[in-house]
């Protein structure tokens, strides 16, 4: 791991999600890239009725205001004497926060984004939904999203929750190269929900050929039994007390995604913990 990224608003919420990028940096020997990217007023924009109105002089004022107090925010970031120890550069983009963060995970080849997440009412998931989830359906890169501060940066028990697809294999790697640098324990779990259930010992035997298959090593094997996965997912977590969770996204899109929804996304807006997140595209 060379480079991470973290995008921020200066919110109490992604100064959390730097702090842990940093120390995850320094664990790993790698630099941070902390984004801001102002959003610019377009070069016309519409009203309701249909009739353009084009960009007007106060928009472009606005705009290059918006930019100095960002680059003097950024600047004061990146000279903090907490992130001293680490490599920490400040990135300033002009556009549209998801794009803008796309570009630069292609630029500097970005090996891992950490996000903070508030987690909103369901509501809000319908109307919405936020930039941290958008990243986790479509990011080509690992992302890790942190709720809350934990309170020790040290991913020693990572629950590993996966659908034993034969997709999981990339992600299997990047589990992997986590609990290397960790010394950490892989809890592998299943969760049976009353739409999907399989007996035990069928499932344990069938988990201990995949994760051999992936080549996990300090493993344990687990089913948990709740009405929906992501909440299995969650309670199971949180009954081991896990440093972070760790589980792959198909990163369904459009109407597939109204359908269906992502569990993966569900567990990021609700869990406490860390959680760990790729695409495998079917």
């Amino acid at each position: 791991m060379k480079r991470i990224l973290v995008p921020t608003d200066f919110s109490k919420t992604s100064i959390i999600a730097l702090e842990v990028a940093c120390e995850i940096a320094k664990k790993g020997g790698a630099e941070v890239i902390a984004l801001h990217v102002v959003e610019e007023a377009t070069a016309e924009s519409f009203r309701v009725t249909g009739e353009v109105v084009p960009q007007n002089f106060e928009d472009r004022l606005y705009t290059m205001k918006m930019l100095e107090k960002a680059k003097k925010q950024l600047e004061k970031l990146v000279m903090d004497p907490k992130f001293s120890s680490i490599k920490l550069d400040g990135e300033l983009r002009l556009g549209n926060a998801y794009h803008g963060m796309n570009a630069i995970i292609t630029e500097q080849k970005v090996d891992l984004v950490v996000m903070g997440t508030q987690g909103h009412s369901r509501l809000q998931e319908m109307i919405i939904g936020s930039n941290t989830e958008k990243v986790v359906r479509h990011s080509k890169v690992p992302v890790l999203s942190v709720h809350k501060k934990p309170s020790k940066v040290n991913f020693k028990n990572i629950v590993y929750a996966t659908s034993m697809s034969k997709n999981e294999e990339k992600f299997a790697k990047v589990v992997i190269e986590a609990q290397a640098m960790y010394n950490s324990k892989i809890h592998l779990v299943r969760v049976n929900t009353p739409g999907d259930f399989q007996r035990d010992k069928v499932a344990k035997d069938y988990m201990d050929k995949f994760a051999k298959k992936l080549g996990l090593k300090n493993y344990t094997i687990n089913v948990y039994n709740d009405l929906t996965e992501e909440e299995g997912i969650i309670y199971f977590a949180e009954s081991i007390k896990a440093d972070m969770i760790a589980m792959a996204t198909s990163g369904r899109t459009g109407f597939a995604h109204v359908l269906a929804g992502s569990i993966a996304e569900e567990v990021v807006s609700h869990a406490k913990r860390p959680v760990l997140t790729l695409v495998t595209k079917k």
